[in-house]
């Protein structure tokens, strides 16, 4: 879903700056549930605007409001307008998982190959 700009005036957000934008949403998400803050892809091609911790998380326990955290990486300024869509919302479900400390993994094809080590780059 998207996240709209939850304020009364414009921001502006300096070349190189990062601001929080309030989204005037809160949730309460199952235990088992994160909520996936994702940048706009348009933003991010057009004016360099993204969020700028990547992809942001939600835990099930927070009750506040969602802020959505960017970042203009041009050397323009961004302004954010009042319900303008700064980001994109994804839910998914996670599991937890108990590690286990052990000597040494198991073998597969590819071992400890790294950056394209599954397939060439045309």
């Amino acid at each position: 879903m998207d996240l709209v700009a939850c304020i009364d005036v414009p921001v502006v957000i300096e070349p190189h700056q990062r601001v929080i934008i309030p989204t005037g949403l809160a949730i309460a998400l199952p235990v088992g549930y994160e909520a996936q803050i994702r940048g706009r892809s348009g933003m991010a091609a057009r004016f360099g605007v993204m969020p700028a911790n990547g992809l942001g998380t939600i835990d099930a326990d927070y009750r506040g409001e969602i802020g959505v955290i960017l970042l203009n990486t041009s050397d323009e300024v961004f302004t954010i307008e009042p319900g303008m869509r700064v980001a994109q919302m994804v839910i998914a479900r996670y599991e937890k998982i108990v590690w286990e400390v052990i000597d040494e993994l198991e073998e597969t094809k590819r071992g400890a190959g790294g950056f394209g080590s599954t397939g060439h780059v045309a």
